[in-house]
């Protein structure tokens, strides 16, 4: 039994919306990402996906996509993404999944799981306050998430003393400034922080590695080659 992530699918199932006019990296990546998951993940396993699983602007337009998810193997959690349009209130989504059967996908939001002695929890994230443009209504989502970061802390301290945060934003900002994301990680004494969101010359360019105390990782799929990440044992 272990413990993986990988974030950034896009998935184009229900939508016409194929990633490869980004670059020969996405060429065939469903079909790639699907040999690679049934290569290395066992039903015993746990995956969580931080953030843009589908291109679905809707959520029943995100029904093959999830039924794509679905028929891999292993316990799935999503957190929202910036592109994850489809994603609605929890309860609709919770009334989707059961209807549609998928048992095996649960979100990420406001939460904290389980697994083994670690408590698994996160946020979307948002851009940091030094990023030019910042504006306003930036602030609102800004405070907004690190809100909601605080909640699933909450939540997860009281399962474990370990914590992994999983968030779709990087949590550090430009040349690896600090925010109140990573401030509240501290708080609650944070082991490891794991992100997507950065592609082709961005990720190149991620912090991977431990910086004061808490390591972090960067799983967006092209990243990874569609091979999802092994976290834990």
């Amino acid at each position: 039994m272990s413990l993986y992530a990988i974030a950034d699918l896009h998935l184009p199932l229900g939508v016409d919306k194929p990633m490869n006019i980004f670059g020969r990296a996405w060429d065939r990546y469903v079909e790639r990402l699907e040999e690679n998951w049934r290569a290395v993940i066992s039903p015993e396993d746990t995956v969580v996906l931080p953030g843009d699983f589908s291109w679905a602007t809707y959520l029943d337009e995100s029904e093959r996509d999830f039924a794509f998810l679905s028929s891999l193997p292993g316990r799935k959690y999503l957190v929202k993404g910036n592109h994850d349009y489809w994603w609605t209130t929890l309860n609709k989504m919770n009334n989707f999944l059961t209807d549609k059967g998928f048992s095996d996908i649960s979100f990420l939001h406001n939460c904290a799981v389980l697994y083994k002695d670690i408590a698994l929890c996160g946020t979307r994230g948002w851009i940091h306050p030094e990023w030019e443009g910042f504006s306003q209504e930036d602030r609102r989502l800004y405070d907004r998430e690190v809100l909601r970061l605080g909640a699933s802390l909450e939540a997860a301290k009281k399962l474990s003393q370990r914590i992994f945060v999983f968030t779709h934003y990087p949590p550090l900002g430009p040349e690896g400034i600090s925010n109140e994301f990573v401030e509240k990680m501290h708080e609650y004494g944070v082991e490891r922080c794991i992100y997507g969101h950065l592609h082709g010359a961005s990720s190149r360019r991620a912090l991977v590695g431990e910086r004061d105390g808490i390591r972090y990782d960067l799983v967006s799929g092209d990243h990874l080659q569609f091979m999802p990440m092994r976290l834990e044992d």
